[in-house]
């Protein structure tokens, strides 16, 4: 059985920063799993892929790829304490 410990985290994981503001881009994968793929912003929210990435090179293209043409924003969410209405 795997646990946290066992976690391999990509190289190519990275901050990214556009119009001021940043997310990390993290990829990591248990062994002999895929690679999974989550992008987390300042306010600890994340988005987390569902599917798995044959290699950890897929999971940067393509978190790259939806920053460029989503925009950052999309993936800030709100600060803790924060709703909306």
């Amino acid at each position: 059985m795997y646990d946290e410990n066992d976690l391999i985290y990509s190289p190519l994981q990275q901050t990214y920063i556009a119009s001021g503001k940043r997310v990390d881009i993290q990829i990591y994968r248990m062994p002999d799993t895929g690679w999974s793929l989550e992008v987390v912003d300042v306010y600890r929210n994340s988005t987390v892929w569902d599917d798995l990435f044959e290699t950890d090179q897929e999971a940067f293209d393509t978190a790259m790829k939806e920053l460029q043409e989503e925009g950052i924003d999309a993936f800030i969410g709100m600060p803790p304490g924060e709703t909306t209405h």
